[in-house]
């Protein structure tokens, strides 16, 4: 059995796991940057200097400082760190900078 969901990797619980509620909070923690996503901005390649918790960047082809080599992510700034998901064809999000509705293509995002 896989030790994550196929598409938002969820942590799952294993039966004789210790400390349950770390998964747990885990996953609460991805659903909470992952579903009804609004972005700060798209294609964006440089960290800001100090996040809000809870901030959201679709991250552009050359990402630089704490975001190097996580192009195309989604960068999700939590507990004081950053922490990335890599999305798939069909999601949407918004894009607060621009006031616009985005679907991931396979050509890459694009306003719907």
């Amino acid at each position: 059995m896989a030790d994550q969901t196929v598409h938002l990797a969820l942590p799952y619980l294993a039966p004789s796991q210790a400390q349950k509620h770390v998964t747990y909070n885990e996953a609460l923690r991805r659903l909470d940057g992952l579903v009804q996503l609004a972005v700060e901005a798209a294609s964006a390649t440089t960290p800001p200097g100090a996040p809000a918790e809870g901030a959201r960047y679709l991250l552009g082809a050359s990402p630089t400082g704490a975001w190097a080599g996580q192009a195309g992510a989604l960068a999700v700034f939590a507990d004081g760190s950053w922490w990335f998901a890599t999305p798939e064809v069909g999601w949407l999000a918004y894009d607060k900078a621009t006031e616009t509705v985005l679907v991931l293509k396979a050509a890459g995002w694009t306003g719907v």
